[in-house]
């Protein structure tokens, strides 16, 4: 029989010592390691791993036996100890160009949502690559925060936005791309480029852009303009491509001075739409906005001018957010299924890490919601 000599400080604590040589603490006191409760229950470090990680490898016995000693030691593995074993630490790094942006908001808020439900953390890195709402204009280079996410060993990366959506990339960040997708999978929501082995989920960026033009010409308008979106930027240069293309095959001659880019938020919709509107002999009848955000800047300077939309000039958008519905007016918009993209890139990117060779497609296809702004409602054709 053992020889127990037992110590009691008074405080709560009790020091057991056994003539074994065992030295233990009470359950309360002392948080078990997941070498002794593989030691307690007579098995391998690798099979409570596989028990916890909820393994098929594991018999039904085994598997019993181990979440018994495992409940009755309140027994929880720290994410330190699980990443030792496993190599993964259930941690993924997301970077965002700007997230007050809508857009990005948007697709953030799916990415974690369904991240969670998986099990996974997430790292954020905001780069304020596009400039942002807030007027930031210093952004933060993408290689920092690579080196940061591999430095926290990340299962993986989601990149939204940034440089990977420039008509011209750099060889270099190409390159960059490819070294760190040979150690971590990096999954990007954007058009493939070429010599870029990172996995691509393609949007549909210029899709709807045509179903606005004849929607703004079937109420009457003739005089349509685009308004917002940074030159060099791969969203605004499909945009505009449909755009003008759609008029090209309208036969609609094209007016270069109905055209006016500058950013992706609001007060770049004002200044957009008041170049337009100084132009007293040219000036639009209905126009194109990139996005929500842009569209209610430009509604907004076509107040301070004295006009009234929809009835002097309809305004449409691209890209349709969630305070789209609550503008006055409502905003005609084209639904880019933004939530959808995300849930599809976080899916896209978990498989990826789980070496699940099955390709995950989308259809990514946008939809026209027709509201105020564009003078649908009013009971009546434009004759401009």
């Amino acid at each position: 029989m053992n020889l127990e000599l037992i110590f009691n400080f008074g405080i709560g604590i009790k020091i057991i010592y056994i003539s074994e040589g065992t030295f233990n603490m009470s359950n309360e006191q002392k948080k078990l390691t997941i070498y002794e409760i593989a030691k307690l229950s007579g098995v391998s470090v690798s099979t409570i791993s596989r028990v916890l990680n909820n393994s098929p490898y594991v018999s039904a016995k085994t598997q019993a036996h181990v979440t018994d000693i495992i409940n009755k030691y309140h027994f929880s593995p720290s994410s330190v100890a699980r990443a030792m074993i496993s190599n993964h630490t259930q941690t993924l790094g997301v970077i965002i160009s700007d997230i007050t942006n809508p857009y990005f908001n948007e697709l953030y808020l799916e990415i974690q949502r369904y991240a969670v439900d998986y099990g996974y953390s997430i790292l954020l890195c905001n780069t304020f690559y596009g400039g942002s709402s807030h007027g930031v204009s210093d952004s933060i280079p993408e290689n920092t925060y690579f080196q940061m996410m591999l430095d926290k060993k990340v299962d993986g990366v989601l990149i939204l936005g940034g440089e990977i959506d420039r008509n011209i990339i750099s060889d270099s960040y190409k390159e960059t791309l490819n070294r760190i997708n040979e150690q971590i999978p990096v999954v990007i929501l954007g058009q493939s480029i070429p010599d870029c082995n990172c996995i691509f989920v393609d949007r549909n960026l210029s899709g709807g852009v045509s179903a606005l033009i004849h929607h703004l010409l079937a109420l009457g308008r003739r005089r349509i303009g685009f308004v917002g979106g940074e030159e060099e930027v791969r969203t605004t240069t499909a945009r505009l491509s449909a755009y003008k293309q759609t008029l090209q095959n309208l036969q609609i001659p094209l007016e270069p001075s109905l055209i006016s880019l500058s950013n992706y938020y609001a007060p770049d919709g004002y200044l957009a739409m008041e170049k337009l509107l100084n132009q007293a002999e040219s000036s639009p009848t209905a126009v194109v906005c990139i996005n929500d955000a842009v569209a209610q800047g430009a509604i907004r300077a076509v107040a301070d001018k004295g006009l009234r939309v929809p009835e002097d000039i309809s305004v449409v958008s691209c890209d349709q957010f969630p305070s789209g519905e609550y503008t006055c007016p409502r905003l005609t918009t084209l639904d880019q299924q933004n939530s959808y993209l995300g849930r599809m890139s976080i899916m896209t990117l978990i498989s990826a890490i789980n070496n699940d060779s099955e390709c995950i497609r989308i259809s990514h296809n946008p939809r026209l919601i027709i509201r105020e702004s564009c003078g649908a409602g009013l009971g009546y054709q434009f004759e401009q």
